[in-house]
Parts: C-alpha cells; sequence; structure tokens
C-alpha cells in the first residue's frame, strides 16, 4: 500500500529538499531529525528559529518543540471564533504533508493565495479538520469543521 504513496513523494520532491535543506541547517543548531511513518514525514524538532509551532514543506516537518503530537488549539479557536477542542498538532501536520502529496509544486503557490498562515486559509482550516475528525483533509472538502 506505501507504494500508492510513491507519485505523490516524487511529485512534492522540490518541497522536500527545500524542507531538508531546512533541517539540515537546523541539524547545526541543535535541531534532532527522525523519520516519522505515521506522518509519512521526516521530522526536525527543536528547530530553533521562529515563534514556535511547526511548518510543513512536502515530506519535512520542521517543529519548535520536543515532541510533534503535542495538543494545539485549532486557528479557528485562537482567532476566537469557535470553542474547538485542543488537537494535534502532529495530525494538523500530517494533512498538510497530504496537502502536498497531491498538489506537490503547486502547494506554495496556491496556500498563499488562499491567506497564508491565517484562520481565513482553506488549506489551515482543512488541517484543523482532519485534526479534528480524522477525516476532510482536502481544502475544498465540503466537510464541515465539527469537533467529533
Amino acid at each position: 500500500m506505501r507504494w500508492l504513496l510513491l507519485p505523490g513523494v516524487l511529485w512534492t520532491a522540490p518541497n522536500t529538499l527545500l524542507g531538508g535543506l531546512a533541517g539540515i541547517v537546523s541539524l547545526a543548531l541543535g535541531a534532532r531529525v527522525q523519520w516519522q511513518p505515521a506522518h509519512h514525514a521526516w521530522v526536525f524538532r527543536r528547530v530553533p528559529w521562529g515563534a514556535g509551532g511547526a511548518i510543513t514543506l512536502g515530506n519535512v516537518i520542521l517543529y519548535t518543540g520536543e515532541e510533534l503530537d503535542t495538543p494545539c488549539h485549532t486557528y479557528r479557536h485562537r482567532a476566537g471564533l469557535a470553542r474547538d477542542p485542543v488537537i494535534s498538532l502532529g495530525l494538523h501536520e500530517r494533512a498538510h504533508v497530504y496537502q502536498y502529496l497531491l498538489l506537490g509544486p503547486l502547494f506554495l503557490p496556491l496556500y498563499f493565495l488562499c491567506g497564508g498562515v491565517s484562520v481565513r486559509n482553506r488549506f489551515e482550516r482543512a488541517a484543523d479538520r482532519y485534526a479534528l475528525t480524522g477525516r476532510g483533509w482536502w481544502p475544498w472538502s465540503t466537510e464541515r469543521q465539527t469537533p467529533p
């Protein structure tokens, strides 16, 4: 079944390369790396930059903390638009990995056209929905974001 991921991995390779380069730089600054099959990604943890949180680039997740599967709030909650329960940051980032596997080099331009890091961005809302329900990681899904 994993062989089905291969076309997506190849399609998003330019993004993964960008993430890998950032990860290699972060290793020199004290980060640690581990392959996490559940997320289909190389996870660099203790990345020493940014205000906290994580960023996904292809099959690479760069995380400032120690454990990726840490609780966090949804974008809607942080914007004061909902009182969603706490979600797993790891599941949120896994949704972005899936989005990259399907969209490849189109992901970043589409992500920024949809609003960048914002509650208005359909990519972020879909990743939150997936972390809440285990479904609906596709940014143009018709599923509603409701807790299980």
